[in-house]
């Protein structure tokens, strides 16, 4: 099919008139609708709320452990008793 054939082809198409829909599928589509942001919006909060704990836990690590402060050398003996 080349380009003039597709144009027609899409020009009858719209022509046409629109198809009715059915009365009770706006109430699902509405439900449907409904239900998909509370699970967007619950998954947001989750993904907010796992981000937040892992900065708390981030920091409650680097405090304790201090992971910037060289380790003492353990290679050599202390120099005692000289």
């Amino acid at each position: 099919m080349n380009r003039p054939e597709r144009e027609a082809a899409v020009r009858r198409i719209m022509d046409q008139a629109p198809s009715s829909v059915p009365p009770e599928l706006h109430d699902e589509v509405v439900r449907r609708g409904g239900r998909m942001l509370r699970r967007r919006r619950a998954a947001l909060r989750l993904m907010w709320f796992l981000m937040f704990a892992a900065g708390v836990a981030f920091v409650v690590w680097a405090a304790t452990a201090r992971p910037w402060v060289e380790p003492p050398s353990e290679t050599t003996p202390p120099l005692t008793g000289w």
